[in-house]
C-alpha cells in the first residue's frame, strides 16, 4: 500500500470514528459585545424567576430604579448542564429571595441586563458567577461556584 493512501485511510477512519463517537464539542460566545466590562451595577431585590437551562441560565429580579420604580433586571449565568456539574438545582435560587447582585451591565439602551456577576444573599453568604476553566468549560464563560458553606 502507498504511504498517502495509507495515511488518507487512517485518517478518514480518526473523522468517522469522531463523528460516529459524537465527540463533545463546546462553543461559546465572549460577552464583552453584550457587556460593558468597564462600568458595575449593583441591584437589590427579589427574586421573580431563575430560568435554569441551556444555553443559559436567566435570573430575573424585581428592584426599585433610581426614580423609584419598581423595574426588572435580567441576570444571563452560564448553561444549566455546567451549574448541575457544580451541584445547583433549579430550586437552588428561589421565587422571593432578596439578592443583591453586582454585575457588567448591558451595552444595549434602555435595557436592564448584567452579566458576570457576584450574587449575595441577605445573610452575606456568598454566590459567586466566576469566569470558569474548569470541568473543560472555555476561559470566560459565566458559571456559578458554589460557597464553602454549601459543600
Amino acid at each position: 500500500m502507498k504511504p498517502l493512501l495509507w495515511i488518507s485511510s487512517l485518517a478518514t477512519v480518526v473523522v468517522v470514528g469522531l463523528v460516529a463517537t459524537g465527540l463533545p464539542v463546546e462553543a461559546h460566545h465572549a460577552s464583552a459585545p453584550f457587556y460593558d466590562d468597564t462600568k458595575s451595577v449593583e441591584i437589590v431585590g427579589t427574586v421573580l424567576r431563575f430560568n435554569f437551562r441551556n444555553p443559559h441560565s436567566f435570573l430575573l429580579i424585581q428592584a426599585e430604579s433610581e426614580a423609584g420604580e419598581m423595574v426588572e433586571w435580567e441576570v444571563e449565568m452560564g448553561p444549566a448542564v455546567s451549574l448541575s456539574r457544580r451541584g445547583w438545582t433549579p430550586e437552588r435560587i428561589k421565587v422571593g429571595d432578596q439578592i443583591r447582585v453586582v454585575g457588567q451591565p448591558s451595552r444595549a439602551p434602555g435595557t436592564r441586563g448584567v452579566c458576570c456577576a457576584q450574587l449575595t444573599r441577605p445573610d452575606g453568604s456568598r454566590i459567586a458567577l466566576v469566569y470558569s476553566d474548569t470541568d473543560e468549560v472555555p476561559m470566560r464563560m459565566v458559571a456559578f461556584v458554589s460557597s464553602t458553606t454549601d459543600q
